[in-house]
């Protein structure tokens, strides 16, 4: 039995994978309380605002990994301002690996009123 450790992916053992690592430590818009309170393993949230923008923050599991924001379909850069639209808007946010193909999403549903 080969013990092997995947820096972006977590630790194999055979052929079965262990525990995946990949993922956010922190995911954060504003100053926005996401319900429920983050978690890495937890995929989908909530959010209320009436402020016209947040800024969306996600911090990756493996600084080799890359992170990818939308905004109701429209890419955010990370670390900077979503404007939202009236009622439910859907912030999608998408850890990639850094071999590119293992990935990790989260969901929040933020609404504004």
């Amino acid at each position: 039995l080969n013990l092997i450790v995947l820096p972006t992916v977590g630790v194999v053992l055979g052929s079965g994978v262990l525990a995946m690592t990949l993922g956010c430590v922190n995911l954060k818009i504003g100053s926005l309380s996401l319900s429920p309170a983050f978690a890495k393993e937890t995929a989908t949230y909530t959010a209320a605002t009436t402020n016209a923008t947040n800024t969306i923050t996600a911090v990756p599991s493996d600084a080799g990994a890359e992170i990818s924001v939308q905004a109701n379909d429209a890419e955010v850069d990370n670390g900077s301002a979503a404007t939202w639209k009236e009622g439910a808007n859907t912030v999608k946010v998408t850890v990639t690996a850094a071999d590119g193909t293992t990935t990790k999403a989260y969901t929040v549903t933020v609404t504004k009123s």
